[in-house]
């Protein structure tokens, strides 16, 4: 009873801190706002041109100039303001938004104005990737920051759950009703990081250059457990990844219409917010590389049932299970990372992260994309969770300290600064 009541103590801390909770209803409103427009792009790409490949596609779109700005990005957010950073960052999006609902009332015929505006958005995350990364730790006090990580993955969770099934349902109404709520989702998460005010990062006495821009490159090289972490990760989910194809399983599949789309990508979101939501009341503290390797061989075979399914039930059972075992290695990726960065280079080492991140969910859906155009629907699916599998296996071989990894290491944060120093 002593332990319950700590933690609910905790939990309660964590909401005062105000900087904290702006942030997090920002970032609950712009992961809303994103898992809405998902939906409705998707859905509205897909009954265009009734081709998968093009749904591979707007990840790619995305991608691309993801990855050429990430790293640049990452040094930016250890030379700027983070709050500012998020602020322009959304205020993009926002403007991509209002290009989507332009387009979608002038009368969309054509996709590439589409994949246009996704470019546009790529940029946007680039660079709001690493500054939400890097500004986290500096929010909270370090007691907290375990709690504060969970719920912080629970907001994001809720927001895949509430995004999908209300985009879903507004795309009934028409889908410049979806990018209007969108928009207007945006406008007050511009409103609530304006508003946002943190300590600006420590002056840098490291000039910048290419040696610079590349030190959270070096970091993660270096520390062998964060590589084998970020890397388990991409790979997983890279060729495990079946969230792209759903439009396409929903019309030609399971039969349903843009409704039952939206509760689709709304499964995963339920598997992990109950994870996340567990992890916020008790922290992982004990055999966490075991639980690492156990939560992608899971997502794997949930991604072998969900593409053998033709049961919508069925399928959602399996969506929901797959987004939970996801969180599982979501989770511990991001306390090792965090908990292992110096915050002098904790941008540019987020940015690192972030590549991963974004290589395994804009890529792998143009990876989904390209093999259920070659293969069909199911056998893309099937394949790739059969590939998650195997993965697993090989990185518990390639990264023995990771698999048998009993706690996170010592935290380098601090009263303060929110870091010790390497």
């Amino acid at each position: 009873m002593q332990k319950t009541a700590s933690d609910a103590q905790r939990l309660g801390g964590l909401l005062a801190h105000r900087g904290f909770v702006r942030f997090l209803a920002a970032r609950l409103a712009v992961s809303i706002a994103v898992q809405m427009q998902t939906v409705a792009v998707g859905w509205q790409i897909y009954s265009i041109t009734r081709d998968p490949l093009d749904l591979g596609l707007i990840g790619l779109s995305q991608f691309l100039p993801f990855v050429v700005l990430i790293l640049p990005a990452g040094q930016v957010a250890d030379r700027r303001n983070r709050s500012g950073i998020l602020s322009a960052c959304f205020a993009l999006e926002l403007l991509c938004a209002l290009l989507l609902l332009a387009f979608t009332l002038s009368g969309l015929s054509v996709v590439w104005p589409v994949f246009a505006v996704m470019v546009l958005f790529g940029v946007a995350r680039a660079f709001s990737m690493p500054a939400g990364q890097a500004l986290l730790p500096n929010l909270v006090p370090p007691a907290l920051f375990s709690r504060a990580v969970a719920v912080n993955s629970s907001a994001w969770q809720l927001s895949t759950i509430a995004g999908p099934a209300i985009g879903g349902l507004v795309y009934l109404l028409g889908p410049h009703i979806v990018y209007g709520s969108v928009a207007a989702l945006l406008t007050g998460a511009v409103v609530l990081m304006a508003g946002l005010r943190t300590p600006p990062p420590a002056p840098s006495t490291e000039p910048d250059s290419w040696h610079s821009l590349l030190e959270g490159l070096r970091f993660v090289w270096q520390r062998k457990i964060i590589l084998g972490a970020v890397s388990l990760d991409l790979f997983a989910v890279l060729f495990g990844g079946a969230t792209a194809l759903l439009p396409a399983y929903a019309s030609d599949v399971l039969m349903v219409g843009p409704d039952g789309l939206g509760w689709l990508r709304a499964a995963p979101g339920v598997g992990a917010a109950l994870i996340a939501i567990g992890f916020a009341w008790r922290p992982v503290m004990r055999r966490v590389g075991s639980m690492m390797f156990a939560g992608v061989a899971l997502f794997g075979v949930a991604t072998v049932v969900f593409g053998m399914s033709e049961n919508f039930v069925l399928s959602l059972a399996a969506l929901v299970v797959l987004g939970g075992a996801d969180m599982v290695s979501v989770y511990i990726r991001h306390m090792l990372v965090q908990l292992e960065t110096p915050d002098a280079i904790r941008g540019r080492v987020s940015a690192v992260n972030a590549v991963f991140i974004g290589a395994s969910n804009e890529l792998g859906e143009f990876e989904s994309g390209l093999t259920a155009a070659w293969w069909g629907l199911k056998p893309a699916v099937v394949v790739g969770g059969i590939a998650s599998v195997a993965i697993a296996g090989l990185w518990m071989r390639w990264f023995p300290d990771l698999k048998t990894m009993n706690r996170f290491p010592e935290s380098r944060l601090r009263p303060g600064s929110a870091v010790m120093p390497p």
